[in-house]
C-alpha cells in the first residue's frame, strides 16, 4: 500500500489478508487513530496543566508515527497540526516560565519583607505580641514558594537568626523577672513575719503606724509569682486583721466609756453653771472645787466633744476667778488707801480751781476764768472717776 505525499509516494505497508479495498480501509483506520490521538493531545494541552516536557514527549511520539507513514490519509495535515501544537506548547512553556519568574520575585520580595520585620521584632520588648507575630510570620513563610536554594537558605538563615535572638532576649528577660519575683517573695515573707509578730500588740498607736509602713513596703516590693502572690497577701492581711480587730474591740469599749464620761461631765457642767451669776465668792469657790474633784475623776470623753464640754467648765472657772479678783480689789486696804488719797488730792485741786475761777470772774478777767473753768472740768471728771473707784472698796 502507498500514500501520496508532497515528496511523492511512500510505502505504508502490505496487505495479504483480503482485497485492496479492505487494505485501504485498514490503513485509513490507522490514520483516523492518529487523528484521534492528536485531538486528545490538543485537548489536554488546552484544558489541563500538562507540563511542557510531557507535552513535547507526546508530540514527538505522535510525530514518529506520522513520519513512519503506516497510515493512509493527509499525513501532511497531521504534521502541520503537530507543528502548531508544538508552537502552542512552547508558548505555554514561556508563559509558565515567566509566571514562575514573577512568582519567584514576589516570593523573594515577600520573604525579604518577612526577614526585615523579623529582624525588627528581634529587638522588641513586647514579648507576647512580638512572639505571636513571629509565629504568624513563620506560617506565612511556609505558604510562600521556594526560591533557588542559595537565596532561600540565606533568607531563612537571617529569619531564623532573628527569631533566635528574640527568643534569647525573652528567655533572659523572664529569667530576670523570675529572679526578681523570687526576691520579692522573700521580702514579703519577711514582712509577713513582722506583721504576724505584731498582731498581738496592744501598743495601738505605734503598731498601727508600723502596719501602715509595712503596707507601703509591701506595695513597693512589687509582685511575686502569680501562684504565690495571692497566698502571701492572704497571710499578710490576716495578720493585720487580728491586730485591727482587737484594736477595734478595745476602742469600741473605750468609746462606750467615753460617751458615758461625757454624760457625767455634762451633768457636772450643768451643776457648775448653776453657780452663775456669782453672789457668794467663797461659797462658789468651795462648790466649784468639789465639782472639779469629781470632774477630774471621770476621765476622758470623745475627742469630738472635748472642746465643747471643757469650754463650759472653763467659762465657770473664769467667772469664779474674776469674781475673786474683784472681791480682792474691793477688800484690799492698801489699794483702798491709795484710792482715798488720790480722791482727796483731786478734791483739793477741784476746790482750789473753783475758787480761782470765781475770783477771776469777779475781777472781770473773763479769759482767765474760762481757762480755769476748762481745767476745773477736767479735774472734776477725774475726781468723779476716782470717787466711783473708791465706792467699789465699800466707801
Amino acid at each position: 500500500m502507498y500514500v501520496r505525499t508532497a515528496d511523492g509516494e511512500k510505502t505504508v505497508g502490505s496487505w495479504q489478508a483480503g482485497s485492496p479495498d479492505e487494505a485501504l480501509a485498514y490503513f485509513e483506520r490507522k490514520y483516523e487513530g492518529l487523528v484521534v490521538e492528536i485531538d486528545l493531545l490538543e485537548r489536554r494541552v488546552r484544558t489541563t496543566d500538562l507540563s511542557a516536557k510531557d507535552a513535547q514527549t507526546a508530540i514527538g511520539h505522535l510525530r514518529e508515527q506520522v513520519d513512519a507513514a503506516h497510515a493512509v490519509g493527509d499525513l501532511a495535515a497531521l504534521g502541520r497540526r503537530l507543528d502548531q501544537l508544538t508552537a502552542v506548547v512552547e508558548e505555554r512553556r514561556r508563559e509558565r516560565k515567566a509566571a514562575r519568574a514573577k512568582q519567584g520575585e514576589e516570593a523573594r520580595a515577600a520573604k525579604e519583607a518577612l526577614v526585615a520585620e523579623a529582624e525588627e521584632l528581634a529587638g522588641s520588648d513586647q514579648w507576647r505580641a512580638a512572639g505571636e507575630r513571629l509565629r504568624a510570620l513563620v506560617d506565612t513563610w511556609k505558604g510562600l514558594a521556594r526560591l533557588d536554594r542559595k537565596t532561600d537558605d540565606e533568607l531563612w538563615h537571617r529569619f531564623s537568626q532573628a527569631r533566635s535572638a528574640f527568643s534569647k532576649r525573652r528567655k533572659a528577660h523572664f529569667a530576670s523577672l523570675d529572679a526578681q519575683r523570687e526576691e520579692t517573695r522573700r521580702r514579703k515573707e519577711k514582712l509577713i513575719s513582722e506583721a504576724e509578730s505584731l498582731s498581738s500588740s496592744t501598743d495601738w498607736g505605734a503598731t498601727a503606724a508600723r502596719y501602715r509602713e509595712l503596707m507601703t513596703e509591701w506595695k513597693a516590693a512589687g509582685r511575686a509569682h502569680r501562684d504565690a502572690e495571692e497566698d502571701l497577701w492572704t497571710r499578710f492581711r490576716a495578720a493585720q486583721d487580728v491586730f485591727f480587730q482587737a484594736r477595734s474591740a478595745v476602742f469600741a469599749e473605750r468609746d462606750g466609756e467615753q460617751r458615758e464620761n461625757l454624760t457625767r461631765k455634762e451633768q457636772l457642767a450643768a451643776e457648775a453653771e448653776k453657780l452663775l451669776p456669782i453672789t457668794d465668792v467663797k461659797a462658789a469657790r468651795v462648790a466649784l472645787r468639789s465639782i472639779g474633784e469629781r470632774w477630774e475623776a471621770i476621765g476622758h470623753v470623745p475627742r469630738d466633744a472635748k472642746n465643747a464640754i471643757e469650754g463650759r467648765w472653763n467659762a465657770v472657772e473664769r467667772a469664779v476667778a474674776e469674781a475673786e479678783e474683784a472681791e480682792w480689789r474691793r477688800t484690799n486696804p492698801e489699794a483702798r488707801a491709795r484710792a482715798a488719797g488720790l480722791t482727796g488730792q483731786l478734791q483739793d485741786a477741784v476746790d482750789k480751781l473753783r475758787r480761782q475761777a470765781e475770783q477771776a470772774r469777779a475781777a472781770g478777767n473773763t479769759a482767765k476764768a474760762e481757762k480755769l473753768e476748762k481745767e476745773l472740768a477736767g479735774r472734776q471728771a477725774l475726781l468723779d472717776q476716782a470717787l466711783k473707784g473708791l465706792a467699789e472698796f465699800g466707801g
